[in-house]
C-alpha cells in the first residue's frame, strides 16, 4: 500500500485543479489514513491548509475524488508544510509497530491504525493510534527519516471514546463491505477523530517548544 498512487490520483483530478486555481496559496500538510487489517476498508485522505481561510481542504481519494473545508482547533497556529515522498510507506507502518512491540513484551495484534502523516518542528513524523485485540488503543510516534519509535504507549478505548462525543463504536460484525453512505459516516466520525487527534497534537508541540 503505496502513498504516491494517491498524491496521483490527487493531482490529476479535476477537483484538485479548480482548487488549486481558486486557491493558489494553499499548501499540503497532512495525510490521513485509516489502515484496517481486518476487513481490508482502508480510507485515504489528504489535507491542505487555506491561508486566506485558515482552513483545511480535505480531500477523500476513496472512490471518486471529493474535497471538504475544515475548520482548524487553532487559527492563531498555522500548520508546516509537508513533502508526502515519504521514507516510511503505509505498507511498513505495521512492521514498524510490531517490531517495537516486541520489543516491549506487547502481545495483541493490531487491528485497525489511524495513521497521520505531518511536519512537527521540521521533523517528518507519524502519528498513529492504533486498535489492539485487547481492546486497547496503542500511540505512537514514528520519525519519517529515521524509521525510528520515538513514543508508544497504551490507553484504554473506552477512555480514548469518552474524549470524543458523538463517535460510536462500529459493530465488529458489521459487512465488510461499505455502503458510500456507511462511508461518508464513517469519514464524518474521522473528522472527529481528527479533532481529538490535533487537540493531542496541540499537548506534543508544548514540551517540544520548551525543549528549543
Amino acid at each position: 500500500m503505496k502513498i504516491q498512487p494517491y498524491v496521483q490520483k490527487l493531482e490529476t483530478s479535476e477537483i484538485y485543479k479548480k482548487f488549486r486555481k481558486d486557491n493558489n496559496e494553499s499548501f499540503l500538510v497532512a495525510g490521513f489514513f485509516v489502515l484496517d487489517y481486518e476487513s481490508g476498508v482502508n480510507i485515504h485522505q489528504i489535507d491542505y491548509y487555506v491561508p486566506s481561510k485558515k482552513q483545511v481542504a480535505a480531500f477523500n481519494l476513496d472512490g471518486e475524488v471529493e474535497v471538504r473545508l475544515l475548520d482548524m482547533m487553532s487559527k492563531e497556529k498555522v500548520p508546516e508544510k509537508l513533502d508526502l515522498k515519504t521514507k516510511v510507506d503505509l505498507d511498513a507502518l505495521k512492521g514498524i509497530l510490531e517490531d517495537e512491540m516486541k520489543n516491549r513484551n506487547i502481545t495483541e495484534t493490531i487491528k485497525k491504525c489511524v495513521a497521520v502523516i505531518q511536519v512537527v518542528d521540521g521533523k517528518k513524523l507519524w502519528i498513529l493510534n492504533c486498535v489492539l485485540s485487547g481492546m486497547e488503543i496503542l500511540k505512537a510516534h514514528v520519525d519519517d527519516d529515521s524509521r525510528t519509535v520515538l513514543k508508544m504507549e497504551r490507553a484504554s478505548m473506552l477512555d480514548y471514546i469518552k474524549k470524543m462525543p458523538g463517535v460510536q463504536a462500529q459493530n465488529p460484525q458489521a459487512q465488510q463491505k461499505v455502503s458510500k453512505e456507511q462511508l461518508q459516516k464513517q469519514i464524518e466520525q474521522l473528522d472527529k477523530l481528527k479533532e481529538q487527534l490535533q487537540k493531542e497534537q496541540s499537548q506534543i508541540d508544548k514540551p517540544q517548544q520548551k525543549k528549543a
